[in-house]
């Protein structure tokens, strides 16, 4: 798992200080989990709230989709590409539907589960939760997104 991981990793079209993955801790065709630890130093809460510090919900749902969608997206995809293509990656998110339940403070560390519910033509849909360091649900839903690999040879 731990090459698979990296392989994972190394393919996220994202770069601090938008990656919001820090580590796999599971991953399969049916689900992922991993997790996230929100610095203080993190840019956002500069300005989100002026007297407390509050994760932005957006955030939330980005980290959510990097881990549950684009994390899983990848290891779907890698079953039936090479490792040197799988770098080729294409997403677009396409809808998500989340409640949100607790705030994140500075500093937290989250867990993202994510479970898929159909993979096809490239779309995958994902009831994903996240989870505060005590097991407490901080917001769930789904998100859907479109995941492929560009047909750009090089």
């Amino acid at each position: 798992m731990k090459k698979e991981t990296e392989v994972i990793l190394n393919a996220l079209p994202y770069q601090t200080p938008f990656l919001f993955v820090e580590k796999l801790n599971f991953i399969s065709e049916e689900k992922v989990e991993g997790t996230y630890t929100f610095s203080p130093e993190e840019y956002f809460y500069k300005g989100h709230f002026k007297e407390m510090a509050v994760t932005p919900g957006v955030i939330l749902t980005e980290c959510m989709a990097q881990i549950g969608l684009v994390c899983l997206g990848i290891y779907l995809l890698s079953k039936t590409t090479s490792e040197k293509h799988i770098e080729n990656l294409q997403v677009a998110l396409s809808n998500t539907d989340i409640d949100f339940l607790k705030p994140v403070y500075p500093g937290e560390t989250v867990t993202v589960v994510s479970k898929k519910e159909y993979f096809r033509f490239n779309k995958l849909k994902c009831a994903v939760k996240m989870l505060n360091s005590k097991d407490e649900v901080i917001c769930k839903g789904t998100i859907s997104g479109m995941i492929k690999v560009s047909e750009d040879e090089e």
